[in-house]
């Protein structure tokens, strides 16, 4: 007993020295997070060693100078050493550093060795593997090709997208809710949704007027197959309770329907809708190397048929880039 007495004094007294009656507490500011050095100097430190090795080390392979791969490369040093002598005054500067210096690192250290690999020592076979020189030097050159081919991308993808995602609503909720239609339905999925959507190109070729009509159908197609699966899923699987409750009050099939099915079943569509996304990347590019004469897809054809393969490995990146936007 005694000892637990001695131990809630000392808690007591340090209660009552932080804070007593009439006395205002004093505010501690809270201590700052400092980021460990290799982390601040992953980036200058990776920068140079890219710098060196392509201003140092001879080069294999003849393109002609463009500068642009050594000033972002300077460019990146300027602003590595700047935001680790900034980084101390701001804190969602030093959290972004924290996050992406080591990433940041890690790509020019990946860009050095490519470099070596490829334009010094010509471990991968040129021209197939072109420097990142030659890289950055396509992407500027054809600059105005590549804006204008992925807007064509852009539009391409997003007009098959919502009339993919239009018709999958339809369907997903009138075999989700209606056991006719599920009945009928659901062996339609299982038969032809499986079916990648480019397997089906040789058919929209013949049956489409027109090469873009028929890429749009194909995205469509990629689209409609894992929104319906999963907005028929989600329908189907509302909870009784809910349904029951609405109907007590004097709800309608429309009001269930709209206002309690569909709402339910809102995590299983955006499920769809996000595989939907993934697998019409897929379908775009496919489609535009076979048929559309514009789009990233068929730039990188094109660029692949006159052996431009540093044009072909820049619209990678901008795929890369594109891609992943849309996607975040």
């Amino acid at each position: 007993m005694s000892a637990s007495v001695e131990e809630v004094r000392p808690q007591t007294a340090i209660l009552s020295r932080a804070q007593r009656p009439g006395e205002e507490t004093a505010y501690v500011s809270p201590p700052v997070v400092r980021s460990r050095p290799q982390t601040l100097l992953a980036v200058p430190v990776g920068a140079c060693i890219a710098l060196a090795i392509h201003f140092l080390v001879p080069k294999r392979e003849v393109v002609p100078p463009t500068h642009y791969y050594p000033l972002i490369l300077s460019v990146m040093l300027g602003l590595g050493v700047l935001g680790a002598a900034l980084h101390p005054f701001f804190a969602g500067l030093r959290k972004w550093m924290r996050q992406m210096c080591p990433i940041l690192g890690v790509a020019t250290v990946t860009a050095a060795v490519w470099e070596l690999a490829t334009s010094c020592f010509g471990l991968l076979p040129l021209p197939y593997f072109p420097g990142p020189e030659g890289v950055f030097g396509s992407l500027v050159s054809d600059r105005s090709l590549l804006f204008d081919s992925t807007w064509h991308s852009l539009v391409l993808l997003i007009s098959g997208y919502a009339l993919g995602v239009a018709i999958a609503l339809i369907t997903g909720v009138t075999i989700g809710w209606f056991a006719h239609a599920r009945y009928w339905g659901m062996p339609l999925l299982k038969i032809v949704g499986p079916i990648p959507a480019t397997a089906w190109i040789p058919l929209a070729m013949v049956l489409s007027p027109s090469a873009l009509f028929s890429a749009i159908g194909l995205i469509a197609l990629a689209v409609w197959f894992p929104v319906t699966m999963l907005t028929a899923s989600g329908i189907s699987n509302t909870r009784a309770s809910y349904l029951d409750v609405a109907r007590t009050l004097g709800a309608g099939q429309a009001y269930l329907i709209f206002r309690v099915a569909i709402p339910a079943a809102l995590p299983n569509l955006f499920i769809g809708l996000f595989m939907g996304l993934g697998t019409s990347f897929l379908t775009l590019v496919v489609a535009e190397t076979v048929g559309v004469k514009s789009g990233l897809g068929w730039y990188v054809s094109w660029a692949q048929g006159w052996a431009e393969y540093g044009k072909v490995y820049g619209a990678l990146i901008i795929m890369a880039a594109f891609f992943s936007t849309i996607m975040t």
